[in-house]
């Protein structure tokens, strides 16, 4: 017998692309069940199920910067944070951290159906009582229109969203005069797809990536200390914190600003949740 759940829950994390560098990901997490009916004929309780894959999702992969230890380019070691990651292919960066911030998978490339079928496995290490197969799918959103990925930090954040390199996947929507403005929408998408976006008050005086033409941004969190060094064409720099609150402000106004019209801006943070927010030229 096999049950399921659709949408159990959402995995948000950033992973390193051997193609496209630093990308931020946004999955549905369903899962499928399988075992033996009990007498009160049911194979388990899903109100205990659930939250047991749930807390093993969001203890482990969530918010972490997922990295194919085998992809060209990518050396891992030891450092005064905790964790060094340095990469060459396609582009330089290094990123060091606590090492709950990071989630090392040993393969060349990181895709969905493969990091469902390791979790799952290692969920079947010590599975739930009656449960003898379990199975994980792990699925962009559908999104009809313009959708960016992005990677950011949040240092003043409590949880898990400080660690300096976690991402989304997102859709993006704008109003001008009340009505949808869909090149605007695909034109901004663009703009900020697979990039870093930086508090501006993170970044550090680093004359040496300055020369590179890389940009070095460093701080301190309730988990420990966090360094990451990019490209400066892979950043934005916002004024404030990247806060999705933050986010949809900033959007608003550059596109207030450029535009002339006022605007209104509907910034998701992954599936299903996000920040409004309106400005005038």
């Amino acid at each position: 017998m096999t049950l399921f759940v659709n949408g159990l829950t959402h995995l948000d994390a950033s992973a390193w692309c051997p193609r496209r560098g630093l990308i931020g990901i946004s999955w549905q997490v369903d899962v499928e069940l399988d075992g033996e009916l009990g007498e009160d004929g049911m194979l388990f309780d899903f109100g205990h199920v659930k939250p047991w894959i749930k807390s093993r999702l969001d203890d482990g992969a969530d918010h972490t910067l997922i990295v194919p230890t085998e992809a060209p380019g990518v050396t891992i070691g030891d450092c005064a944070e905790g964790l060094a990651i340095r990469t060459t292919t396609p582009y330089a960066m290094e990123v060091r951290g606590p090492r709950q911030a990071f989630t090392l998978v040993p393969t060349a490339e990181i895709t969905p159906e493969g990091l469902a079928a390791r979790f799952a496995e290692e969920m079947m290490q010590a599975p739930p009582p009656r449960v003898s197969a379990i199975r994980l799918a792990f699925s962009d959103e559908p999104i009809a229109g313009a959708a960016y990925t992005y990677s950011h930090g949040l240092r003043r954040h409590d949880g898990n969203c400080q660690r300096i390199a976690h991402g989304h996947r997102s859709p993006l929507h704008v109003w001008q005069a009340g009505v949808r403005a869909p090149a605007l929408e695909a034109a901004w998408a663009e703009r900020l797809a697979d990039r870093y976006l930086i508090d501006e008050s993170d970044l550090q005086d680093d004359r040496e990536a300055a020369a590179l033409g890389e940009l070095t941004t460093r701080y301190h969190a309730p988990q420990g200390a966090f360094f990451l060094r990019l490209p400066k064409e892979r950043c934005v720099i916002l004024p404030t914190a990247t806060t999705i609150e933050q986010i949809a402000t900033w959007l608003a106004g550059e596109i207030a600003r450029e535009t002339g019209q006022t605007t209104r801006v509907q910034a998701f943070e992954g599936i299903g949740k996000g920040a409004i927010a309106e400005r005038t030229p």
